[in-house]
């Protein structure tokens, strides 16, 4: 990280070229150059650039230049201020005033703050793949980079395979840093890879670090064990406990610039943790494997509804309409499964995933206040989520989803959650799967590469075969998921965290006090794995708000 009073670097970005063409002495010279040619030219500049990086600057004539890569795997907040631009990698560097009730409508609708909105009014953040130019009193922003699918129309599959097998070796060579190498490791397709090539670029296995928890069905060690084995990685392992979650919740939560509600983050910490400890000094990460090559469970969800649109419409309309989506079938048993079926294959994409929207299931009306309702635009994240979807150049409904989960998936949720679970303790992180030529290689890709029939990322599995051990190839998804509703309903001080924060998130007039209520003495024991969920985003919104703005009321 470079920084002074007007200027901002995070990250090591690079041109084609070359790293040499940013080193030419002074580290800003080459950026002041980009600025000089007015807002195209830094736009232009911009998205030439190679790597993660956040970026701002101010030159001479007072005018600013902010960009963030197409991932923003680095973070970039401003505000306009008695006329001038600011701009920090935080949202709470330029202090927590006035908080924005959208933006914690949107925490609980996400569980996350999408940019351009921060939780306090007047912050904004940088969206991925965005520029921003401030000239005259004047803010403007747009993106340098819009995904652009090209699928080959006759791809030569051992061809690809080694050009893939080479992309990602090159990528994590990129990744390395100076100290010794090492990476997250859950037994999963992505972090299994990253170790296996980390192998193939050292000549040595790296040192590995996995999380498990003593919970039935959550615990994935197994795998984790089956990847370290075959790729000589010196293996560590730790096993989350209840009682590390009541030490971490208020230090996690008062550690992000906004509210955080991703639950696999205190996980993340604690692996980082034990690898600091160690003496690494930089993870790699799998995140990107799934979203760019097709491997959330998803995408054959939505695959499977899109084949209702192959039905002519007048049988759609006279005979399937008519017998199964009615009140009736609703509520009988073995007509059930086709009504949500048909009601859910009627929804357009992308409001069709948000039909499960833990919050819309339990209904606006019954989890928030008259109030706080009132104050706030509901259908607000719907029409930016139908804007970002619209903003695609996409070939078909896999890759335009695949594109929208990078913006909410990566971007959004699952790199903040591993930037600022490292950040938090002491460790640089690395993402060799969202490499610029392993994204612009994926944008190459056919559809039926990632998606072969109701097979997930099956180019990827197919090209790494006999790299990755075969039950790693077969094992179904799992990654770093916590038990957190289970452990609230047996541990005494867990839980009570848990209820002492949500009644105190009651008095601030945003949810119904009768909800909690249910919430925890109803829900929560009758189904802790489903309702856990809604339990740690409000306990974590609680928590924040005691650490950043204890006296804040609707």
């Amino acid at each position: 990280m470079t920084s002074h009073a007007d200027w901002l670097l995070l990250g090591t970005p690079t041109l084609p070229a070359g790293p040499q063409a940013l080193n030419d002495g002074d580290a800003a010279a080459p950026w002041l150059r980009a600025m000089a040619s007015g807002p195209a030219g830094w736009r232009t500049w911009v998205a030439g650039l190679r790597g993660g990086f956040a970026v701002g600057l101010r030159d001479g004539a007072g005018r600013v230049g902010l960009a963030v890569d197409r991932f923003a795997t680095h973070s970039l907040c401003y505000r306009l201020h008695d006329g001038q631009l600011q701009f920090a990698e935080r949202a709470d560097a330029f202090g927590v005033g006035e908080l924005d009730p959208q933006a914690l409508f949107d925490y609980l609708y996400y569980h996350v703050i999408p940019s351009p909105r921060t939780a306090v009014r007047g912050v904004h953040r940088l969206p991925p793949g965005h520029v921003l130019w401030f000239e005259h009193g004047q803010v403007r922003i747009e993106p340098y980079w819009v995904p652009r699918f090209e699928p080959a129309a006759r791809p030569r599959f051992d061809d690809l395979k080694q050009e893939f097998r080479a992309l990602l070796k090159q990528a994590v060579q990129r990744q390395l840093g100076s100290g010794p190498a090492a990476c997250f490791l859950s037994g999963g397709t992505d972090s299994s890879t990253v170790a296996g090539m980390i192998r193939e670029a050292t000549g040595q296995g790296p040192a590995s670090y996995s999380i498990g928890f003593d919970a039935q069905g959550y615990d994935e060690m197994a795998y984790a064990r089956i990847a370290a084995k075959a790729y000589g990685c010196k293996h560590h392992e730790y096993y989350v406990t209840p009682d590390d979650l009541v030490a971490a919740i208020p230090s996690a939560a008062r550690f992000h610039d906004q509210p955080f509600g991703n639950s696999s983050a205190l996980p993340a910490y604690y692996c980082a943790l034990k690898a600091r400890e160690d003496g690494v000094t930089k993870l790699l990460a799998g995140d990107g494997g799934d979203e760019l090559f097709g491997g959330n469970a998803r995408y054959a969800k939505q695959r499977v509804f899109g084949w209702y649109d192959a039905v002519p419409g007048p049988l759609q309309r006279g005979l399937l309409e008519p017998l199964f989506f009615n009140d009736t079938a609703r509520r009988l048993p073995l007509l059930k499964k086709a009504h949500s079926y048909i009601e859910q294959a009627r929804e357009p994409m992308p409001e069709r995933m948000e039909m499960y929207n833990l919050l819309l299931r339990l209904g606006l009306g019954n989890v928030l206040t008259p109030a706080f309702l009132a104050a706030v635009d509901a259908e607000g994240p719907r029409r930016e989520q139908r804007q970002t979807w619209d903003q695609t150049r996409a070939d078909g409904e896999l890759n335009q989803t695949l594109a929208f989960d990078w913006r909410y998936t990566l971007a959004e949720n699952d790199l903040p959650k591993v930037r600022h679970s490292t950040q938090m303790a002491g460790v640089e992180v690395g993402f060799p799967l969202l490499d610029e030529d392993l994204l612009d290689f994926s944008l190459r890709l056919p559809n039926d590469y990632k998606l072969r029939g109701l097979k997930l990322r099956w180019f990827f599995k197919e090209a790494l075969r006999g790299f990755l051990p075969d039950e790693i190839i077969t094992k179904q998804k799992h990654g770093f998921g916590l038990p957190f509703g289970v452990w609230a309903t047996q541990h005494p001080a867990l839980r009570a965290l848990a209820s002492d924060s949500l009644r105190s998130l009651a008095t601030r007039g945003l949810v119904r006090t009768d909800f909690i209520d249910t919430l925890l003495q109803v829900h929560l024991p009758a189904y802790p794995g489903y309702y856990g969920e809604m339990v740690w985003i409000l306990m974590m919104l609680e928590q924040w708000l005691q650490a950043h703005a204890p006296n804040w009321r609707l």
